[in-house]
């Protein structure tokens, strides 16, 4: 099977989403919430990387490269709304890295994506969320020990030191915290709770 297609078609999904999140960047509304718009194409991008991956499995690097894999990944992990997609991707890149098809740091980002939405503590520290005093802080996770050697295994750097690059990258994007954190504390749960996050 000629895999270049469905790789082009891949990267051209990721493209067009990073595009768009650049321009709400540059509104300086990327932090308001879930944006419809982006929902609305975050959603479509899992439908059609679903069909993609009934047609030709997980597109490991072996079949579409590793900037289509990547890609991939990205859409994925933007998929927020399609907790069963989602779930079902983070097992079948389980496999694929387990068969050295796939990066490893992919799947923990996945797999700690998983986890906060479903209100559990993530494994790898990847996932960061604002608290209620306006910082930009890791979701919850086990424990620091046990994370940065899980990090350190897969070739990712210290979380102390990952604080420091997301909240960098906070700043040049200018993203600031939520105006009302109960609020979008409660519109979250709301929203995870619609889609089948949490019950």
């Amino acid at each position: 099977m000629d895999y270049k297609i469905f790789a082009q078609k891949i990267i051209h999904l990721k493209d067009a989403d990073l595009e768009f999140r650049n321009q709400l960047i540059q509104k300086g509304q990327l932090g308001e919430g879930y944006n419809e718009e982006m929902e609305k194409r975050h959603n479509k991008n899992a439908e059609i990387l679903n069909d993609i991956i009934d047609s030709i499995g997980y597109p490991t690097i072996d079949k579409v490269g590793k900037e289509a894999s990547e890609a991939a990944w990205l859409i994925i992990q933007h998929s927020i709304g399609k907790p069963v997609f989602m779930k079902k991707c983070a097992e079948l890149l389980k496999k694929a890295v387990d068969e050295n098809k796939a990066d490893p740091k992919n799947l923990a980002y996945l797999t700690d994506r998983i986890a906060v939405f479903e209100g559990k503590p993530q494994l790898y520290g990847t996932q960061f969320d604002w608290n209620e005093n306006g910082e930009l802080v890791p979701n919850s996770f086990d424990d620091l020990i046990k994370v940065n050697q899980r990090r350190k295994l897969i070739g990712l750097n210290t979380l102390e030191d990952q604080i420091v690059l997301i909240q960098h990258r906070v700043k040049n994007e200018n993203q600031t915290p939520p105006k009302d954190f109960n609020q979008r504390k409660n519109d979250s749960d709301e929203w995870k709770k619609k889609v089948g996050w949490i019950k």
